[in-house]
Protein backbone atom coordinates (compact mmCIF):
# COMPACT_ATOMS: atom_id res chain seq x y z
CA UNK A 1 0.00 0.00 0.00
CA UNK A 2 1.33 3.41 -1.06
CA UNK A 3 1.94 5.59 2.21
CA UNK A 4 -0.32 8.80 2.36
CA UNK A 5 0.98 12.04 1.31
CA UNK A 6 0.64 15.26 2.73
CA UNK A 7 -2.83 15.89 0.65
CA UNK A 8 -4.73 12.50 1.78
CA UNK A 9 -3.51 13.56 5.62
CA UNK A 10 -5.21 16.67 5.59
CA UNK A 11 -8.49 15.23 4.06
CA UNK A 12 -8.16 12.86 6.67
CA UNK A 13 -7.28 15.45 9.46
CA UNK A 14 -10.50 17.29 8.06
CA UNK A 15 -12.88 14.02 8.11
CA UNK A 16 -11.99 13.60 11.76
CA UNK A 17 -12.74 16.92 12.16
CA UNK A 18 -16.22 17.05 10.71
CA UNK A 19 -17.30 14.05 12.45
CA UNK A 20 -16.02 14.08 16.10
CA UNK A 21 -16.81 12.00 18.98
CA UNK A 22 -16.39 12.40 22.33
CA UNK A 23 -15.23 9.98 25.81
CA UNK A 24 -15.41 6.67 25.57
CA UNK A 25 -17.51 7.16 22.71
CA UNK A 26 -15.58 7.06 19.69
CA UNK A 27 -16.43 3.97 17.54
CA UNK A 28 -16.80 5.44 14.04
CA UNK A 29 -13.30 7.08 14.82
CA UNK A 30 -11.75 4.24 16.35
CA UNK A 31 -12.91 2.17 13.19
CA UNK A 32 -11.81 4.30 10.66
CA UNK A 33 -8.03 3.80 12.38
CA UNK A 34 -8.67 0.66 12.29
CA UNK A 35 -9.97 -0.04 9.21
CA UNK A 36 -7.04 1.96 7.69
CA UNK A 37 -3.93 0.34 9.53
CA UNK A 38 -5.77 -3.48 9.13
CA UNK A 39 -5.36 -2.24 5.17
CA UNK A 40 -1.83 -1.83 5.30
CA UNK A 41 -1.14 -5.06 6.95
CA UNK A 42 -0.92 -4.18 10.34
CA UNK A 43 -2.17 -6.51 13.40
CA UNK A 44 -4.85 -4.10 14.68
CA UNK A 45 -6.74 -5.29 18.07
CA UNK A 46 -10.40 -3.14 18.58
CA UNK A 47 -12.07 -2.32 21.95
CA UNK A 48 -8.52 -2.26 23.86
CA UNK A 49 -10.02 -0.21 27.32
CA UNK A 50 -13.57 -0.21 25.61
CA UNK A 51 -13.50 1.74 22.01
CA UNK A 52 -8.97 1.89 22.14
CA UNK A 53 -6.81 0.16 19.35
CA UNK A 54 -3.78 -1.07 19.51
CA UNK A 55 -1.70 -1.76 15.94
CA UNK A 56 1.38 -3.33 16.12
CA UNK A 57 4.28 -3.54 13.35
CA UNK A 58 7.03 -6.26 13.80
CA UNK A 59 10.27 -6.59 12.22
CA UNK A 60 12.81 -8.49 12.43
CA UNK A 61 13.97 -10.68 15.03
CA UNK A 62 14.49 -8.01 18.50
CA UNK A 63 12.78 -8.20 20.98
CA UNK A 64 12.91 -4.27 21.29
CA UNK A 65 9.72 -2.61 21.62
CA UNK A 66 8.08 0.48 22.23
CA UNK A 67 4.69 2.05 22.02
CA UNK A 68 3.71 5.40 20.55
CA UNK A 69 -0.01 6.94 21.57
CA UNK A 70 -2.63 9.19 20.18
CA UNK A 71 -5.68 10.17 21.57
CA UNK A 72 -9.25 9.92 19.68
CA UNK A 73 -11.71 12.08 21.53
CA UNK A 74 -13.13 15.45 21.13
CA UNK A 75 -14.51 17.81 23.36
CA UNK A 76 -18.48 18.79 24.48
CA UNK A 77 -18.00 22.03 23.37
CA UNK A 78 -20.08 23.84 20.29
CA UNK A 79 -17.11 24.91 17.49
CA UNK A 80 -17.62 28.73 16.27
CA UNK A 81 -15.19 28.31 13.32
CA UNK A 82 -17.36 28.70 9.78
CA UNK A 83 -14.63 26.68 7.61
CA UNK A 84 -15.61 24.15 5.24
CA UNK A 85 -14.77 21.50 7.88
CA UNK A 86 -16.09 22.74 10.68
CA UNK A 87 -17.55 20.10 13.01
CA UNK A 88 -21.52 18.40 11.96
CA UNK A 89 -21.86 16.95 15.38
CA UNK A 90 -23.81 19.58 17.68
CA UNK A 91 -21.76 20.00 20.75
CA UNK A 92 -19.14 18.21 19.88
CA UNK A 93 -15.28 19.63 18.65
CA UNK A 94 -11.80 18.60 17.90
CA UNK A 95 -11.12 22.10 20.11
CA UNK A 96 -7.47 20.23 21.89
CA UNK A 97 -6.63 18.83 18.11
CA UNK A 98 -6.51 15.14 18.63
CA UNK A 99 -8.26 14.99 14.83
CA UNK A 100 -4.39 15.97 14.16
CA UNK A 101 -2.87 13.85 16.70
CA UNK A 102 -4.38 10.88 15.56
CA UNK A 103 -3.71 11.78 11.73
CA UNK A 104 -0.12 12.30 12.49
CA UNK A 105 0.34 9.00 13.98
CA UNK A 106 -2.13 7.09 11.61
CA UNK A 107 0.38 9.03 8.67
CA UNK A 108 3.36 7.55 10.24
CA UNK A 109 2.11 3.79 11.29
CA UNK A 110 0.92 3.77 7.12
CA UNK A 111 4.81 4.90 6.19
CA UNK A 112 6.24 2.68 8.00
CA UNK A 113 4.27 -0.16 6.70
CA UNK A 114 5.04 0.88 3.60
CA UNK A 115 8.56 1.35 3.84
CA UNK A 116 9.27 -1.47 5.55
CA UNK A 117 8.45 -4.50 4.25
CA UNK A 118 7.36 -7.67 6.04
CA UNK A 119 10.75 -8.96 5.35
CA UNK A 120 13.05 -7.03 6.96
CA UNK A 121 14.41 -3.25 5.99
CA UNK A 122 15.69 -0.76 8.79
CA UNK A 123 13.64 -1.62 11.82
CA UNK A 124 14.55 -4.83 14.04
CA UNK A 125 12.15 -4.65 16.66
CA UNK A 126 7.78 -4.08 17.46
CA UNK A 127 5.92 -0.77 17.25
CA UNK A 128 2.71 -0.42 19.13
CA UNK A 129 0.57 2.33 17.77
CA UNK A 130 -1.92 2.94 20.81
CA UNK A 131 -5.10 4.96 19.71
CA UNK A 132 -6.45 5.68 23.20
CA UNK A 133 -10.72 7.75 24.18
CA UNK A 134 -11.33 9.51 26.88
CA UNK A 135 -8.19 11.75 27.26
CA UNK A 136 -10.07 14.87 28.15
CA UNK A 137 -11.38 13.30 31.31
CA UNK A 138 -8.98 11.52 32.29
CA UNK A 139 -9.61 7.88 32.16
CA UNK A 140 -9.09 6.47 28.92
CA UNK A 141 -5.35 5.30 29.94
CA UNK A 142 -6.06 3.80 32.90
CA UNK A 143 -9.09 2.22 31.19
CA UNK A 144 -6.80 0.32 28.65
CA UNK A 145 -4.17 -0.50 31.22
CA UNK A 146 -6.88 -2.42 33.16
CA UNK A 147 -7.58 -3.80 30.08
CA UNK A 148 -3.87 -5.53 29.97
CA UNK A 149 -2.06 -2.75 27.53
CA UNK A 150 0.95 -3.47 28.97
CA UNK A 151 0.63 -7.45 29.24
CA UNK A 152 -1.13 -7.54 25.89
CA UNK A 153 1.80 -4.86 24.00
CA UNK A 154 4.77 -4.58 25.73
CA UNK A 155 6.79 -2.18 25.72
CA UNK A 156 9.99 -1.02 26.59
CA UNK A 157 9.32 2.69 26.69
CA UNK A 158 6.29 4.87 25.82
CA UNK A 159 6.26 8.51 23.95
CA UNK A 160 3.09 10.88 23.39
CA UNK A 161 2.65 13.86 21.60
CA UNK A 162 0.24 17.00 21.67
CA UNK A 163 0.60 20.48 19.57
CA UNK A 164 0.62 23.85 21.60
CA UNK A 165 -0.50 26.68 19.51
CA UNK A 166 1.72 30.05 19.52
CA UNK A 167 4.73 28.10 19.20
CA UNK A 168 5.67 27.87 15.35
CA UNK A 169 4.82 25.30 12.59
CA UNK A 170 8.14 22.99 13.04
CA UNK A 171 9.45 23.85 16.67
CA UNK A 172 9.16 21.06 19.01
CA UNK A 173 9.50 21.31 22.95
CA UNK A 174 9.46 19.25 26.27
CA UNK A 175 12.07 19.32 29.43
CA UNK A 176 13.11 15.88 31.25
CA UNK A 177 11.37 15.24 34.80
CA UNK A 178 7.58 16.78 35.83
CA UNK A 179 6.59 18.36 32.10
CA UNK A 180 2.67 19.12 33.09
CA UNK A 181 0.57 19.60 35.71
CA UNK A 182 -1.41 16.94 37.85
CA UNK A 183 -5.06 17.97 38.63
CA UNK A 184 -6.90 17.37 41.50
CA UNK A 185 -10.39 18.69 41.86
CA UNK A 186 -12.21 19.28 45.08
CA UNK A 187 -15.53 19.90 46.90
CA UNK A 188 -17.10 22.10 49.76
CA UNK A 189 -19.84 21.50 51.01
CA UNK A 190 -20.98 24.07 54.22
CA UNK A 191 -23.51 22.81 56.30
CA UNK A 192 -25.73 25.65 58.16
CA UNK A 193 -29.37 26.52 59.03
CA UNK A 194 -31.63 28.36 56.22
CA UNK A 195 -34.24 30.57 57.00
CA UNK A 196 -36.15 33.32 56.30
CA UNK A 197 -33.70 36.53 54.38
CA UNK A 198 -35.51 39.22 57.05
CA UNK A 199 -34.44 37.04 59.54
CA UNK A 200 -30.69 35.90 59.80
CA UNK A 201 -30.33 36.40 63.02
CA UNK A 202 -32.68 33.11 63.21
CA UNK A 203 -30.29 30.77 60.84
CA UNK A 204 -26.70 29.82 60.59
CA UNK A 205 -25.73 31.29 57.25
CA UNK A 206 -23.63 29.11 55.44
CA UNK A 207 -22.60 31.57 52.15
CA UNK A 208 -21.05 33.66 54.68
CA UNK A 209 -18.79 30.86 55.62
CA UNK A 210 -18.62 30.15 52.48
CA UNK A 211 -17.09 33.20 51.22
CA UNK A 212 -14.80 33.21 54.35
CA UNK A 213 -13.46 29.60 53.20
CA UNK A 214 -13.04 30.83 49.27
CA UNK A 215 -11.49 33.97 50.47
CA UNK A 216 -9.35 31.76 53.10
CA UNK A 217 -8.55 29.15 50.06
CA UNK A 218 -6.43 32.00 47.74
CA UNK A 219 -3.78 32.09 51.02
CA UNK A 220 -2.55 28.66 50.32
CA UNK A 221 -0.61 29.59 47.34
CA UNK A 222 1.35 32.40 49.11
CA UNK A 223 1.35 31.16 52.67
CA UNK A 224 1.69 27.40 52.46
CA UNK A 225 4.02 26.41 49.68
CA UNK A 226 7.75 27.72 49.62
CA UNK A 227 9.03 30.70 46.61
CA UNK A 228 10.60 27.83 44.68
CA UNK A 229 7.20 25.68 44.52
CA UNK A 230 4.29 25.99 42.12
CA UNK A 231 0.82 25.41 42.68
CA UNK A 232 -2.54 26.98 41.64
CA UNK A 233 -6.01 26.76 43.38
CA UNK A 234 -8.97 27.90 41.90
CA UNK A 235 -12.12 28.01 42.78
CA UNK A 236 -14.45 27.64 40.05
CA UNK A 237 -18.13 27.05 41.04
CA UNK A 238 -20.18 28.76 44.09
CA UNK A 239 -23.68 26.58 44.46
CA UNK A 240 -26.89 27.10 46.76
CA UNK A 241 -30.02 25.50 47.74
CA UNK A 242 -31.28 29.32 48.43
CA UNK A 243 -33.25 32.06 46.43
CA UNK A 244 -33.62 35.80 46.83
CA UNK A 245 -35.63 35.61 49.90
CA UNK A 246 -34.02 32.77 51.59
CA UNK A 247 -31.22 31.98 53.08
CA UNK A 248 -29.91 28.59 52.13
CA UNK A 249 -28.96 25.62 54.22
CA UNK A 250 -25.86 24.32 52.22
CA UNK A 251 -23.51 25.82 50.10
CA UNK A 252 -21.21 23.66 47.70
CA UNK A 253 -17.87 24.91 46.67
CA UNK A 254 -15.85 23.25 43.78
CA UNK A 255 -12.41 24.06 42.24
CA UNK A 256 -9.17 23.00 40.94
CA UNK A 257 -5.54 22.16 42.14
CA UNK A 258 -2.41 22.28 39.75
CA UNK A 259 1.34 21.73 40.72
CA UNK A 260 3.86 19.27 39.74
CA UNK A 261 5.22 17.65 43.22
CA UNK A 262 3.82 15.39 45.48
CA UNK A 263 4.87 17.53 48.78
CA UNK A 264 3.23 20.64 47.57
CA UNK A 265 0.09 18.40 46.54
CA UNK A 266 -0.31 17.24 50.45
CA UNK A 267 0.53 20.79 51.58
CA UNK A 268 -1.82 21.68 49.52
CA UNK A 269 -4.30 19.08 50.57
CA UNK A 270 -3.40 19.48 54.61
CA UNK A 271 -3.78 23.13 54.28
CA UNK A 272 -7.22 23.27 52.88
CA UNK A 273 -8.48 21.11 55.32
CA UNK A 274 -7.60 22.96 58.01
CA UNK A 275 -9.02 26.35 56.41
CA UNK A 276 -12.48 24.44 55.39
CA UNK A 277 -12.98 23.03 58.70
CA UNK A 278 -11.70 25.88 60.61
CA UNK A 279 -13.81 28.62 58.63
CA UNK A 280 -16.99 26.90 59.00
CA UNK A 281 -16.70 26.08 62.85
CA UNK A 282 -15.79 30.04 63.08
CA UNK A 283 -19.23 30.67 61.72
CA UNK A 284 -21.28 27.89 63.46
CA UNK A 285 -21.58 25.78 60.66
CA UNK A 286 -20.19 22.54 59.40
CA UNK A 287 -18.36 21.35 56.64
CA UNK A 288 -17.05 18.64 54.49
CA UNK A 289 -14.10 18.13 52.14
CA UNK A 290 -13.79 15.63 49.07
CA UNK A 291 -10.39 16.13 47.11
CA UNK A 292 -9.45 13.63 44.42
CA UNK A 293 -6.88 13.22 41.71
CA UNK A 294 -8.14 13.16 38.18
CA UNK A 295 -4.37 13.47 36.45
CA UNK A 296 -1.00 12.56 37.24
CA UNK A 297 1.75 15.05 36.55
CA UNK A 298 3.52 13.78 33.04
CA UNK A 299 7.47 12.77 33.89
CA UNK A 300 9.34 12.40 31.39
CA UNK A 301 13.10 10.38 31.87
CA UNK A 302 16.00 11.65 30.59
CA UNK A 303 16.79 9.14 28.62
CA UNK A 304 13.75 9.37 26.34
CA UNK A 305 13.92 12.92 25.81
CA UNK A 306 17.45 12.67 24.31
CA UNK A 307 15.86 10.28 22.18
CA UNK A 308 13.00 12.39 21.28
CA UNK A 309 15.79 15.17 20.35
CA UNK A 310 17.45 12.85 18.34
CA UNK A 311 14.44 11.94 16.22
CA UNK A 312 13.54 16.19 15.34
CA UNK A 313 16.85 16.93 14.77
CA UNK A 314 16.39 14.15 11.82
CA UNK A 315 13.32 16.04 10.59
CA UNK A 316 14.29 18.98 7.66
CA UNK A 317 13.46 22.25 9.23
CA UNK A 318 12.47 21.28 12.76
CA UNK A 319 14.19 22.46 15.80
CA UNK A 320 13.32 21.45 19.35
CA UNK A 321 13.73 23.17 22.94
CA UNK A 322 14.31 20.71 25.25
CA UNK A 323 14.12 22.61 28.34
CA UNK A 324 10.93 24.14 27.70
CA UNK A 325 9.31 25.47 30.59
CA UNK A 326 6.71 23.23 32.60
CA UNK A 327 3.35 23.71 30.95
CA UNK A 328 -0.12 23.80 33.30
CA UNK A 329 -2.29 21.83 31.84
CA UNK A 330 -2.73 18.09 32.27
CA UNK A 331 -2.34 14.93 30.29
CA UNK A 332 -3.68 11.66 30.58
CA UNK A 333 -0.55 10.05 29.12
CA UNK A 334 0.89 10.59 32.45
CA UNK A 335 -0.45 7.25 33.15
CA UNK A 336 1.49 5.50 31.02
CA UNK A 337 4.60 7.04 32.49
CA UNK A 338 3.56 5.63 35.68
CA UNK A 339 4.45 2.57 34.42
CA UNK A 340 7.15 3.12 31.73
CA UNK A 341 9.79 5.81 30.80
CA UNK A 342 9.14 8.00 27.61
CA UNK A 343 9.01 11.45 26.43
CA UNK A 344 5.90 13.59 25.86
CA UNK A 345 6.46 16.71 23.35
CA UNK A 346 4.98 19.64 22.47
CA UNK A 347 4.44 19.94 18.27
CA UNK A 348 3.85 23.67 17.33
CA UNK A 349 0.48 24.91 15.83
CA UNK A 350 1.39 27.88 14.91
CA UNK A 351 0.64 31.56 16.35
CA UNK A 352 -2.32 32.96 13.95
CA UNK A 353 -5.91 32.58 13.66
CA UNK A 354 -7.36 29.62 14.40
CA UNK A 355 -4.26 28.43 14.76
CA UNK A 356 -2.70 30.20 17.19
CA UNK A 357 -6.03 30.36 19.54
CA UNK A 358 -6.01 28.95 22.68
CA UNK A 359 -6.46 24.72 23.22
CA UNK A 360 -10.25 23.99 24.31
CA UNK A 361 -11.47 27.87 22.51
CA UNK A 362 -13.90 27.22 20.05
CA UNK A 363 -12.21 29.21 17.68
CA UNK A 364 -9.20 27.12 17.90
CA UNK A 365 -8.18 24.63 14.75
CA UNK A 366 -5.21 21.89 14.47
CA UNK A 367 -2.67 23.39 11.32
CA UNK A 368 -2.53 20.79 8.89
CA UNK A 369 1.67 22.46 7.91
CA UNK A 370 2.08 20.27 11.38
CA UNK A 371 0.94 16.99 10.01
CA UNK A 372 4.55 16.16 8.09
CA UNK A 373 6.41 17.43 10.80
CA UNK A 374 4.49 15.17 13.16
CA UNK A 375 4.60 11.85 10.85
CA UNK A 376 8.33 12.54 10.33
CA UNK A 377 9.20 12.54 14.08
CA UNK A 378 7.21 9.58 14.38
CA UNK A 379 8.68 7.63 11.77
CA UNK A 380 12.14 8.99 12.88
CA UNK A 381 11.83 8.10 16.69
CA UNK A 382 10.94 4.73 15.53
CA UNK A 383 13.81 3.97 13.01
CA UNK A 384 16.28 5.89 15.90
CA UNK A 385 15.32 3.19 18.33
CA UNK A 386 14.62 0.00 16.49
CA UNK A 387 17.16 0.88 13.50
CA UNK A 388 18.71 -2.35 12.66
CA UNK A 389 21.94 -3.56 14.24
Amino acid sequence: MTAPDQADLASLRRHLHRHPETAFDVDATAELVAERLAAAGLDVTRGVGGSGVVATLRRGTSSRSIGLRADLDALPIQEANTFDHRSQAPGAFHGCGHDGHTTMLLGAALHLAADTGPDGSDIDGTVHFVFQPDEENGRGAQAMLDDGLLERFPMDAVYGMHNLPGLPVGRFATRPGPFTAYEERFEVEVHGRGGHASAPERTIDPLVAAAHVVIGLQSIVSRALAPQDHGVVSVTELVTDGAPNIIPTTVTIRGDVRGYEEHVSEAIRTRMGAIVEGTAAAHGATATLRYDRAFEPTVNTAAEVDVAARAVGGVAGAEIDTDHARMGFSEDFAQLLQHRPGCFVLIGNGTEGSHGATLHNPHYDFNDDALPFGVAYWTGLVRDVLGSR
